[in-house]
């Protein structure tokens, strides 16, 4: 998909401990076919801390920001979901419900975490040039 400065977008971490966890950015610069200069919306500079950080991303990493979708009454149990923490979305499955709590459970730890419904969104991935839903709720 095709970028351009000034783009929404949200960028993939490939490090580890950090895998498959997504930091929304905004692109600042096309360097080439392969990669972009993207600012941060919440991660900042090590060195100052009142710096957002701008990092160069190859294209692999990057993907739009995926679209707001209405989840009427709430999730159900084994719904994939995203949830905000650490500054990025996480991808789990929703395991329980205790009023607005949900429980999400993370393969990739073995964590089971309680958070407000308003941190958590559906899970969508980018295929092929569009968002898909495990509910085929977005094509």
């Amino acid at each position: 998909m095709e970028f351009h400065e000034g783009d929404k977008v949200e960028v993939c971490s490939k490090q580890e401990g950090f895998l498959g966890s997504y930091y929304t950015a905004t692109v600042v610069e096309k360097l080439d076919l392969n990669s972009f200069a993207v600012q941060y919306t919440n991660l900042v500079e090590e060195e100052d801390m009142s710096k957002l950080l701008i990092e160069t991303v190859s294209a692999d990493e990057v993907r739009p920001v995926p679209p707001i979708i209405k989840f009427g009454s709430g999730f159900s149990a084994f719904d994939k979901v995203d949830d905000f923490d650490n500054d990025g979305w996480w991808a789990g499955k929703v395991t329980g419900q205790r009023g607005p709590m949900y429980f999400v459970y993370f393969e990739t730890t073995g964590d089971e975490i309680a958070y407000h419904v308003s941190r958590l969104r559906i899970h969508l991935d980018w295929a092929n040039g569009k968002w898909v839903s495990s509910k085929n709720m977005v094509s």
